[in-house]
Parts: C-alpha cells; structure tokens; sequence
C-alpha cells in the first residue's frame, strides 16, 4: 500500500529504491535462476525450523532424562514419566476446567502456527521483472508508488489523493477526486495498466479503481 512517494524514480529505472537483483553463478542457467527467484520471492522457514527442531530435542532429552532416573532407581527429576502417563489418560480427572482450556488453546495455537507455516507458500510482497540476464524482484511498496504516481497524473490530483494497494494478483487503485473538477476514472485505469504491462510484472496482476464519492476542497 502506498501514496505516491518521489523516490519510486530514483536510479537508473523506475524501480530501483526497492529492487534486489542477483546474477546466477556462471554455469548455472536457467536452474540457478530459478533458485534465485524462489529465495527471494519466498521467506525463509530456518527461523522456524529451529524453534521446532530445539522444541523437539527438548521434549526428547527431558524423557531421556527421567528414563535414565528412573532405570538407576532414583527419585525423578521434575515428575516420573509413568506418573506423568497415568495423569494425562485420567484427563480431565484432577484439573480445572479453566486449566485445561488454558492450556489445550496454546498447544492448538503452537500446532497451527507450525503448520500454517509448513503448508503456505510463505510468499513475500514482491513481484519479479523481466531481465534475461540477472534476477530482478521489487517490492510491491515501490511498485505501489509508481503507479500512484501514474494514476495521480492521469487523474491531475494531488499525490494525497491517490492511494495504491498492490497484491500478488490484484493491483486497487483509491482516487478521491477534487470537488467541482470532474475525474475520468476509465483513463485513470488505462493509464494504470499499461504501467503495468510496461513493467512486464510476474505474475501479472488484474487493476482496478475505486473513486472516493467524498471529492476534496481544491486549494
């Protein structure tokens, strides 16, 4: 989401403020490019790899422990597992109603956050432009900030007038018109979208415009 902002045209192209662009190591072609592309269109799951991968090997090592306690015959470190066994089939027998709510509500959100996270696509708010010879991916902000600037000349308004949301396949372009000065919102999204097409994004996003019914006092 973005107003029009002067620094979308900064550099040698229109994009540059907020593009990564990554030349495929020699030898690699087209495969090496699509590696590329896949890391930086995607966010990384290493972060919550890790927090799963040490939430494992603690629930492991705390069992291994107790069962080391108890195979020497010494008194448990935190609970003996077989008592602990014995509590958790007689549930819901010797706790709270509150409790156990309380409980079973953050192991289901732990379960949700770890599998949400392993069955999306993780995708980042970038989009990739053609270039046959490196990587070229832009944030959408930028994005958002040239076709504002696009949509806010077509239409001869301010830069706080216009406001652009761009998403994976859809690009929504808010006008709010000046009152008395009429706005044609047919050669605003003509404007917008051969942007669009000039940019040559992947994938290609649909446009479309909302115009505001509350117009804004002219200076």
């Amino acid at each position: 989401m973005s107003q029009d902002t002067e620094h979308a045209s900064t550099g040698h192209g229109p994009y540059d403020a907020g593009a990564v662009t990554e030349s495929a190591p020699p030898g690699s072609g087209a495969a090496g490019m699509e590696r590329i592309l896949k890391r930086e269109m995607h966010s990384s799951r290493v972060v919550v790899s890790v927090i799963a991968a040490a939430l494992v090997a603690l629930v492991c090592g705390y069992a291994l422990l107790e069962t080391a306690v108890r195979a020497i015959g010494q008194p448990p470190w935190l609970v003996d597992p077989l008592t602990a066994a014995q509590r958790v089939v007689a549930l819901p027998a010797g706790v709270r109603p509150l409790l156990l709510t309380a409980a079973g509500a953050v192991v289901a959100m732990a379960g949700l956050f770890f599998f949400l996270n392993a069955v999306l696509p993780g995708r980042r708010a970038r989009h990739q432009l053609p270039d046959r010879r490196a990587a070229v991916v832009v944030d959408d902000e930028v994005i958002a900030a040239a076709l504002a600037r696009r949509a806010r000349l077509a239409a001869n308004v301010t830069k706080e007038q216009v406001m652009v949301i761009v998403a994976r396949n859809r690009v929504v372009v808010n006008v709010r018109p000046t009152s008395g000065v009429p706005l044609r919102s047919d050669a605003v999204l003509d404007a917008v979208r051969r942007e669009v097409r000039d940019m040559g994004l992947s994938p290609m996003p649909d446009v479309q415009i909302r115009v505001s019914t509350a117009g804004v006092v002219g200076a």
